[in-house]
């Protein structure tokens, strides 16, 4: 871009050439010749007279670039090389009870009185639902409040061919106890964890300071063995806290498996892996 020199003597006139070329193919804006622009000034007042170039000489040249389309994304590769498999098995455990009893529950209710009021058809039940509907969202309610949620479980495809015939039948019922519903625990694995950990005895970890499990992994080993991965959330804990437990992990969950604790992938993430002994 090259701008030349603008002179202003006085009340006399500015003379300005400016010329723009933006180098490509795509965009060209040139401006030849300027306009020069005459200055009067007045004791009140300042006109400005703007000489405008010929239509002729004012060229502009778009070219606009089609934006990629964002919503055709690629799809990612599988952890390591892995495939994952997709738990989709129907399980009566997989579903909250809580959330069927107070559904159910409060429908009754809600037509129970819209009948006896006469609102909805079918006056002649509306006693019997509503005897009904106030046990079953009391129930609901409770259920629902006493309810532990499931974990997310990471299984890969090579993992899933060994479980059932190389992992120990402890590592199976964790497994299992961990991705369904429970009611009245405090957490998952609260048995377990309360006798590793100690709470509240000496050499122990007080209560409130409990590792939490956020999820479980099943893989492979590098020599070909079943693992159980679990994950836990521990603010308050460091990796020798969990160290010098990992032969009460391996106790507690055994026979038949070893221990191993690591570091998360994640800050305040831990690893618990319970590797099964038994080989094809």
């Amino acid at each position: 871009m090259k701008a030349a020199t603008a002179s202003i003597i006085g009340g006399g006139n500015v003379l300005c050439s400016h010329r723009l070329n933006l180098s490509g193919n795509h965009q060209l804006i040139s401006f030849n010749p300027l306009s020069s622009l005459n200055l009067r000034r007045s004791s009140n007042y300042l006109t400005i007279q703007d000489q405008l170039p010929p239509k002729s000489n004012l060229k502009f040249k778009f070219v606009i670039a089609k934006a990629a389309d964002s919503s055709q994304a690629v799809p990612a590769a599988p952890t390591g090389g892995k495939s994952i498999v997709e738990d989709d098995e129907f399980s009566l455990a997989k579903i909250s009870f809580g959330v069927i009893g107070l559904g159910v529950g409060l429908s009754l209710l809600s037509y129970g009185f819209g009948a006896y009021f006469n609102i909805l058809p079918g006056s002649e039940w509306s006693a019997l639902m509503l005897t009904y509907g106030f046990p079953l969202s009391i129930i609901g309610m409770a259920l629902k409040y006493a309810e532990l949620k499931p974990v997310p479980c990471l299984t890969y495809a090579d993992a899933q061919n060994l479980r059932e015939k190389c992992a120990t039948p402890i590592l199976k019922q964790v497994r299992d106890d961990v991705i369904r519903y429970r009611y009245g625990d405090e957490q998952h694995l609260d048995e377990a964890l309360k006798r590793i950990f100690q709470y509240g005895l000496g050499g122990g970890v007080a209560r409130r300071n409990a590792p939490v499990l956020q999820k479980i992994r099943e893989e492979v080993t590098e020599d070909g063995k079943y693992c159980l991965v679990l994950v836990f959330e521990a603010k308050a804990l460091e990796l020798a806290d969990f160290e010098k437990r990992q032969e009460k992990f391996a106790s507690f969950f055994g026979p038949g498996i070893t221990a191993k604790v690591g570091k998360g992938e994640e800050e305040n993430m831990y690893d618990v892996s319970l590797i099964s002994n038994t080989t094809l």
